[in-house]
């Protein structure tokens, strides 16, 4: 195995080296020329030799430490904006994240306010009155007028019957609680009928169907050849509501009831 030495205490080793061989020449030329100039000329041209040669080794030996030390710096500074590199990856991908998170949850709040605003009352004009209306209540009440509309009496009045349970003061509950008088009638079931206009008159006075609801009930006793009640509801139907359309036919039919 190779052993790998700090450059700083190579450095030491080779200095003691050179001393040592500097120690070691004036030792070996006093063996026998030590008298001879020349010979001590050549040790201290020996010794400048070493001296020159542990200078040039040393300042090599510290330029190459300086140079890893360089060079450890340099892999310091890339490992550090490696770091900083993949940092700022994954602060892009959580960045994305976080958009695309909004973006969901904008849409996801866009869709609930459409969802809610499709649940939200509007008005509507249901004869000739605004009124407030949830857009399940007009399905309701559209579904049961035209299953009416086909001629299925019986299910549009169980439908009728239904959407007044459900909604006894949505917009539509006269119209459709008048309109499920209207169905007994056709059906032929005259004391239905009249219980169901009741219904309108009672609670719906207000309501522009009260006066047809009325008339109804007057027709439907006539029929049942209950002239006197049918008298007196077409009375008071004149009487409460004068100027309707309903009225009129009253009073064209009251005649008949003598």
């Amino acid at each position: 195995m190779i052993k790998v030495t700090h450059p700083h205490r190579a450095a030491t080793r080779l200095a003691a080296a050179c001393l040592a061989l500097a120690a070691w020449l004036p030792l070996q030329a006093g063996a026998g020329i030590l008298d001879d100039d020349e010979a001590r000329k050549a040790i201290l041209d020996l010794r400048a030799k070493v001296d020159t040669i542990t200078r040039d080794l040393t300042a090599r030996i510290d330029a190459k430490a300086d140079k890893t030390s360089a060079l450890e710096m340099v892999n310091q500074n890339e490992q550090t904006m490696a770091e900083i590199a993949k940092l700022r990856g994954q602060i892009e991908v959580l960045s994305n994240e976080i958009v695309t998170a909004q973006r969901r949850q904008k849409d996801f709040y866009t869709d609930l306010d459409a969802r809610l605003r499709k649940l939200e009352p509007r008005q509507v004009n249901i004869d000739g009155q605004e009124a407030a209306v949830a857009p399940d209540e007009q399905t309701s009440y559209e579904a049961a007028m035209a299953t009416v509309k086909g001629g299925d009496y019986k299910a549009g009045a169980a439908q009728l019957s239904e959407f007044v349970r459900r909604y006894p003061q949505s917009g539509y509950a006269p119209n459709a609680q008048h309109w499920l008088g209207n169905v007994y009638y056709t059906m032929r079931d005259c004391k239905k009928a009249i219980a169901a206009q009741q219904v309108v008159v009672t609670n719906y006075p207000d309501s522009a169907k009260a006066p047809d609801a009325m008339l109804n009930i007057g027709t439907c006793q006539s029929e049942l050849k209950d002239k006197k009640a049918a008298a007196k509801v077409l009375k008071e139907l004149v009487a409460k509501y004068p100027d309707s359309a309903a009225a009129t036919a009253a009073r064209n039919l009251l005649p008949t009831l003598k």
